[in-house]
């Protein structure tokens, strides 16, 4: 039996995070190529510091002449999202940055592993293991620590961005200790929040009379009580921020981006990566399989695995423990996953929509727990699953 009485802690991070910088400008530059070339591959990987942008990584592309054409491209699509982040500091501005460049084309190596041919169908880009998770204690079937996390930091940028809190800026983090009372999430026992603000004059007491009214709009009623503790900007001063006060890199924040250390992770970084990258494509199948179990009232609780290996289509392995949640055995709900989708590379690419430029959105507040859009992004988030799903049980 899993424990119903406990208390969990989950983190998210702010889209000026510098880790998430660097996330934002990998999905940029993915989005652009796939913009161009639905089928480009793509793995592009970034690093941040003080006044510099270095971009790197693998492109793979049918019409040669685009990725001459987009080399001289990439440093202002590096500088649209950091102005859009908010940077404009002394030592990290958007104008002033300097940006450097080494993409190159794909390896021809790892492109024969995956590309379809006449004796066999398009393979995964690698190997590995993917997680997917849903739990219904929210709404959005998403564990409440992370996705309450994210609403916070989300918020506050929608106030910063909108000049309503002109004194916030861009770098944030936020961490909530959830308690829970009979499996179900009940009150937070403490919030931890700090964000990058503009004056050395700003205290800490300061900072919370700015971002509690926020805090307690987002949360649900009842969930913050007298005995909640409240610790926002604990070191005091948080002036300076971003790849300024700490440098950043791609796919660093794998569990804020997944379900904040509620779910197993595989291991593999999403941000900059093409969909033909079972890191990417699979890990998002696993959670829209997973979230559609608990969506037809299959289970409670989903944990679902997949696994591939480079230059294989089909899945090796799929796993479920639905956490003694189960309506019905998990190897019945195996089974009818498996039925239910085309799980090679191409069948999940095809079935999710996702060679669209679609993915800079994803890149801070989770890739998971939010609302499915009319161009396709997060298409992953859908439920309809369901029917398929309760016909094949």
């Amino acid at each position: 039996m899993s424990r119903k009485n406990y208390t969990f802690t989950s983190e998210s991070v702010s889209e000026g995070h510098p880790d998430k910088v660097c996330d934002r400008i990998s999905d940029a530059v993915l989005d652009a190529f796939l913009a161009e070339e639905p089928e480009a591959r793509v793995a592009c990987e970034t690093f941040a510091t003080s006044g510099m942008v270095v971009i790197g990584g693998e492109v793979g592309l049918k019409d040669e002449d685009l990725l001459k054409k987009y080399m001289g491209s990439i440093g202002q699509i590096a500088r649209d999202c950091i102005k859009d982040i908010g940077y404009e500091q002394e030592k990290f501005h958007w104008n002033t940055c300097h940006v450097l460049n080494f993409l190159h084309e794909q390896s021809a190596h790892i492109a024969q592993g995956v590309d379809a041919a006449d004796n066999k169908d398009e393979g995964a880009g690698d190997q590995g293991i993917m997680f997917g998770y849903a739990t219904d204690e929210t709404p959005a079937l998403m564990p409440a620590p992370i996705q309450y996390s994210h609403a916070i930091l989300r918020r506050l940028a929608e106030v910063r961005k909108s000049g309503v809190e002109p004194t916030l800026r861009p770098d944030a983090k936020s961490q909530l200790s959830v308690v829970y009372e009979d499996g179900k999430p009940v009150r937070v026992s403490s919030i931890v929040l700090s964000t990058q603000h503009e004056s050395e004059s700003q205290t800490s007491d300061d900072i919370r009379q700015i971002v509690e009214p926020y805090v307690r709009e987002v949360l649900p009623s009842g969930w913050i009580t007298e005995e909640t503790e409240w610790w926002v900007n604990p070191t005091g001063t948080f002036v300076i921020g971003g790849p300024d006060g700490d440098a950043g890199l791609t796919g660093r924040k794998i569990i804020v981006d997944t379900y904040g250390g509620a779910a197993p992770h595989g291991g593999g970084a999403f941000s900059g990566k093409d969909p033909t990258k079972v890191d990417r494509s699979a890990a998002y199948a696993a959670r829209y399989l997973a979230k559609n179990v608990v969506a037809a009232g299959l289970a409670h609780k989903c944990t679902l695995q997949l696994s591939y290996a480079i230059g294989v289509s089909k899945p090796l392995s799929i796993y479920v423990d639905t956490h003694g949640t189960g309506a019905v055995p998990d190897e019945v709900i195996e089974k009818a996953v498996a039925q239910s989708m085309d799980l090679s590379p191409r069948g999940i690419r095809q079935h999710l929509q996702l060679n669209k430029p679609i993915y800079q959105r994803t890149a801070a507040y989770g890739h998971f727990g939010r609302d499915p859009e009319a161009d396709g992004g997060f298409s992953w988030e859908k439920t309809d699953l369901v029917e398929t799903l309760k016909k094949a049980v």
